[in-house]
């Protein structure tokens, strides 16, 4: 309900229509802008630089632009010095010689009183006016007079904010999370506006927006920091698949595209993890002894030989000893290069000792004099012992030149240095990579280092045959050239050809393919990219391998980790931030806690506090909710569940809104066949009426109903998560099962 006259929303009204107005002219214009800088071919490698730049900046102008259509301005700020500001989710300037504000970015400073302000701090406003719009439409407004002394404050002391945040929160959920540029609430502006330097945790139970405050923490920092995190990109990590699509639309939403977003399996190039661990398996792949027990068989493999090797040769066997290997192991691990770096040096060193070896057998002097070989002698045995495929092949044996895909897959075929119970869990002789493999073989391309030379060399050989083919080109330019001028006098022509403007080396380099990638692009397929701010969320769920990753990707240790431990499901997640942090950056982190549930109905909230004190945690607080459904969960118990469940689907068909089944993953095929239009799987359709779930895809994911199957089979952590996402009603059904001890007492209350 607005509390302002119908003349003040026609005025809104009328400011929308023109900001809309000036919006679709930057469009086309931006629009125009980048098909003309396609269309421009040709010139000088500079001018096609600047030319590919002016493309990527305007494309990215352009989507910003189109994001903006929808909410385009949310607020209006009045302050008393005279000042007034529209404030929404895209900065618009008008096309005058000033380049005056149309409306305010929200990220901009003079956007910040919009979310601080309040009747006792007004941070110099008399007015702040919510706008709300559907599509191009402004439905309403609500005024707040924060300047206590102002006689137009009677009638407006209410909070309309509240009324604006309550009515977003009591929508029906699309299957896709929303930006909150409109509702920001104060503690959420001070996480999202905080310094990027260092690692900021913030912890905070179901419902209390911590990811999409993060979401719009990367929004904020790219806008800030522009230059930097542009170029160096942020990357955003999330526990799932579905997560990832759930929250895909948000920045897309503020107009930033720049972010990458992966799952902890996905950020090894190259590798697709689609195979799943036992609990023990990946807590034992997880642990922090991993990191040791791989380094200690990488070295396992640098062995000397048992007995020597013999290494046929045209001038008479070559013996590669025990000696000359262990030597060669020296100066290689003297390097402190990765392994396959070190190689060169191991290399080096036997051809060396070989070379001697076959020196002093053919130079030796019968008579016991100096050797009979000079040094250019030497120096030719040593070019044929270097070019010897059997002794490639002998130094091959010592110092194999490894991928980290050969080096994980061998350890888990033969996992040693570690206790037997975590080998055994571990053991396998083939299979899909799974997501704990991925910090293994993140772990072993560190060890093994990338030796780049022979991708360099090849580059060189490609360039230099795309250098003799201009050159060939412009040989056929010049025997063609015109005999129009040939009887001249004037042997000076005024007539130039392609052979007089360019030589070969600059013709083949403007035929070279340009990388037109975004930073975010590039990132996702470069394991060593440095990222300019990593954000985390579940960040709980993290193994210590995991978090010797993450800390590769993000050597500034720029970094915002959003999880509540309570929730922690993962056998191998942390048990505490202090534990997660310590061996990276010790105690220079900081902790910050919302405390308020947007989400969950406190109905709803008072059953699942129950589970996690009946799990051994009697003080257990959950976050406070601020909203009231009226409705307490309710449990059904049933001799065939799927048709149990199926029947309490179909009596919220009607309600607005998504419903979310979530079951233990063996029910998932009588569910499935009891459900058929239910969207299940690794990735489901979120934006579907019903989704079928585990309580581990379910996490961070908020629908309006919940219907949790046999609670009593689940973790109580799993348990718990399943029951705080609803933001209207939850059901559960179950057979024999019993409830859960903690759940039984909560619902009969």
């Amino acid at each position: 309900m607005s509390n302002t006259s119908d003349q003040e929303l026609r005025r809104e009204q009328e400011f929308v229509d023109g900001l809309h107005a000036r919006l679709e002219e930057l469009i086309a214009r931006t629009g125009s802008g980048v098909t003309d800088a396609l269309a421009a071919t040709g010139g000088t490698f500079q001018a096609r630089l600047e030319r590919d730049i002016l493309v990527a900046e305007r494309s990215g102008l352009l989507a910003a632009f189109e994001a903006g259509e929808h909410g385009l301005c949310f607020g209006r700020l009045a302050f008393r010095d005279g000042r007034d500001h529209h404030i929404g989710r895209i900065g618009i300037r008008r096309d005058d010689a000033e380049r005056t504000p149309l409306v305010i970015d929200w990220r901009a400073d003079v956007a910040r009183p919009f979310y601080l302000a309040t009747g006792h701090t007004p941070m110099g406003l008399r007015r702040r006016r919510h706008i709300s719009t559907q599509g191009r439409r402004v439905t309403a407004l609500h005024d707040e007079i924060l300047d206590l002394t102002d006689t137009e404050r009677t009638g407006h002391e209410g909070s309309d904010a509240d009324a604006v945040l309550l009515s977003s929160l009591d929508a029906a959920r699309t299957g896709r999370m929303h930006d909150i540029v409109q509702t920001i609430q104060a503690e959420q502006d001070r996480i999202i506006r905080a310094p990027h330097r260092g690692v900021l945790v913030v912890e905070g139970g179901p419902g209390t927006g911590k990811t999409v405050v993060a979401l719009h923490r990367a929004a904020y920092l790219l806008y800030a920091h522009r230059e930097q995190l542009a170029r160096r990109a942020v990357l955003i990590v999330g526990p799932n698949p579905a997560f990832l699509g759930y929250i895909g639309e948000v920045l897309p939403s503020l107009g930033e595209t720049g972010v990458l977003l992966a799952t902890p399996g996905e950020l090894f190039p190259g590798v697709t993890a689609t195979g799943t661990d036992t609990p023990r398996a990946a807590a034992a792949k997880g642990g922090a002894a991993m990191a040791d027990a791989l380094a200690a068989y990488l070295r396992d493999r640098q062995t000397p030989p048992g007995p020597a090797l013999e290494i046929p040769h045209d001038d008479g066997g070559l013996l590669l000893d025990a000696d000359i290997a262990r030597e060669a192991r020296r100066r290689a691990r003297a390097t402190a290069l990765p392994h396959n770096l070190a190689r060169a040096t191991f290399a080096f060193s036997v051809i060396d000792a070989l070379t001697a070896q076959l020196a002093d057998r053919l130079g030796a002097d019968p008579f016991g004099g100096p050797n009979l070989l000079g040094p250019d002698d030497i120096a030719q045995l040593g070019k044929a012992i270097a070019a010897s495929p059997e002794v490639h092949a002998a130094i091959a044996e010592l110092w194999p030149p490894l991928t980290p895909q050969q080096l994980v897959a061998d350890f888990l075929t033969d996992p040693v240095h570690l206790p037997e119970a975590d080998a055994d869990a571990i053991r396998r002789a083939d299979g899909p990579w799974t997501p704990a493999d991925v910090p293994l073989l993140d772990e072993a391309a560190e060890l093994l280092g990338e030796d780049d030379s022979a991708a360099l060399a090849a580059a060189e050989a490609e360039r230099q045959r795309r250098i003799a083919y201009a050159q060939g080109v412009l040989d056929l330019s010049y025997g063609s050239r015109t005999q129009e001028f040939e009887d001249r006098e004037d042997e000076d022509s005024e007539v130039l050809a392609a052979h007089d403007l360019v030589d070969a080396e600059r013709l083949a380099d403007r035929h070279e393919e340009a990388d037109h990638r975004s930073a975010a692009e590039r990132a996702a397929a470069d394991r060593t990219w440095a990222f300019g701010h990593i954000i985390v969320d579940e960040a709980q769920e993290l193994s210590p391998m995991a978090w010797r990753l993450l800390m590769r990707r993000c050597p500034t240790r720029s970094m915002t980790l959003v999880g509540d431990p309570a929730q922690t499901a993962e056998p191998g997640g942390c048990g505490t931030w202090e534990e997660a942090l310590a061996p990276h950056v010790g105690d220079r982190w900081e902790h910050v806690r919302l405390g308020v549930n947007y989400r969950t109905p406190s109905e709803v909230m008072e059953v699942a506090a129950e589970v996690l004190r009946a799990a051994g945690n009697p003080s257990f607080h959950p976050p406070r909710s601020i909203r009231s459904t009226g409705v307490r969960p309710w449990a059904r118990r049933a001799d065939d569940v799927p048709a149990a469940v199926a029947e309490a689907v179909t009596e919220h068909a009607d309600e607005a809104g998504r419903t979310a089944v979530i079951a233990p993953s063996r029910h998932h095929a009588a569910l499935s066949a009891a459900l058929p239009e239910a969207s299940g799987g690794p990735a489901p359709d979120l934006t579907r009426p019903v989704v079928l779930l585990d309580p581990r895809q379910a996490k961070g994911l908020e629908f309006d109903t919940v219907i949790v199957v046999e609670p009593g089979e689940l973790g109580l952590s799993d348990l718990y998560v399943a029951l705080t996402r609803a933001t209207q009603r939850v059901g559960l059904v179950h057979g024999p099962t019993d409830l859960p001890e903690g759940l039984r007492g909560a619902l009969t209350r």
